[in-house]
């Protein structure tokens, strides 16, 4: 009974623990919007009451939050949480949307200032600056609305690819991201996520990555495309120049996946 007590009370010291980390990351943060997004993700990831902060989306005055949204680095965390957050909110409330997943990311279900927005809409407009889906990342929209170009980034981040999470098992972790120390935070969530997805083969002189690299190609151009991005994060050595192979994408619906950035 002694031995179970104290394991009991190291697991909710460590909960508490991390919970504290997180609420004072979330502290830390300057601007309220990014801070409402951080809060959001934090109670799905730890199952809180985070219907409060879905009522507050609702409410949220769009000129005002894209006035304060001033920065790609403000920008990027704000939506990055909204959209994962979301993703885990309605996919765990009704897991059967994700068997039709071109009209799931499609739909209009996201409430952001009275405003129904789509996970696309929120990824391809906003977060990536407009780019049409399928153009690999070499075409913006011409046709973007004044509601995306009053929100969307400036310059597109490959990063970002490693820090959405859609729901499925070969998605990446999903993590709570501040401004103020979002590069950080990106550099960190991409370096776990490709030397956990990436294999090299030195002898065959081959490398398997994600094929996220190639559904996505411009936007990792400025980081030196595939091999940029390998060698920037220790995936392969400096004198490499492997042939890229894409692994398969496993869709299987895989919620919860939660990750602690340091």
């Amino acid at each position: 009974m002694k031995r179970f007590s104290l394991t009991l009370f190291s697991f909710y010291l460590v909960f508490f623990s991390f919970s504290s980390l997180g609420q004072s990351k979330i502290n830390k943060e300057p601007n309220e919007f990014v801070r409402l997004s951080m809060n959001l993700i934090s109670a799905v990831k730890n199952s809180g009451d985070y219907q409060k902060y879905v009522n507050e989306y609702k409410a949220l005055p769009l000129k005002e939050l894209a006035e304060s949204l001033d920065t790609d680095q403000k920008i990027k965390a704000f939506w990055i949480n909204t959209y994962n957050a979301y993703v885990q909110i309605i996919l765990t409330d009704d897991p059967s949307l994700f068997d039709d997943r071109g009209a799931f990311f499609k739909a209009d279900q996201v409430n952001v200032g009275g405003e129904l927005l789509s996970l696309d809409f929120i990824e391809h407009g906003i977060i990536r600056g407009s780019k049409v889906k399928l153009s690999m990342g070499f075409l913006n929209d011409p046709f973007a609305s004044k509601l995306e170009k009053q929100f969307r980034v400036d310059d597109a981040d490959g990063r970002i690819h490693f820090a959405l999470n859609c729901g499925a098992t070969s998605c990446p972790y999903v993590a709570v991201y501040s401004a103020y120390e979002l590069d950080k935070e990106l550099d960190q969530i991409t370096r776990q996520f490709l030397k956990r997805t990436t294999d090299y083969n030195k002898s065959e002189d081959e490398v398997y990555v994600t094929t996220l690299f190639s559904w996505f190609k411009g936007d990792f151009s400025d980081g030196g495309g595939v091999i940029g991005f390998l060698k920037k994060y220790d995936c392969i050595p400096e004198d490499a120049d492997p042939k890229v192979n894409y692994k398969d994408y496993d869709w299987t619906l895989d919620l919860g996946n939660f990750i602690e950035l340091q």
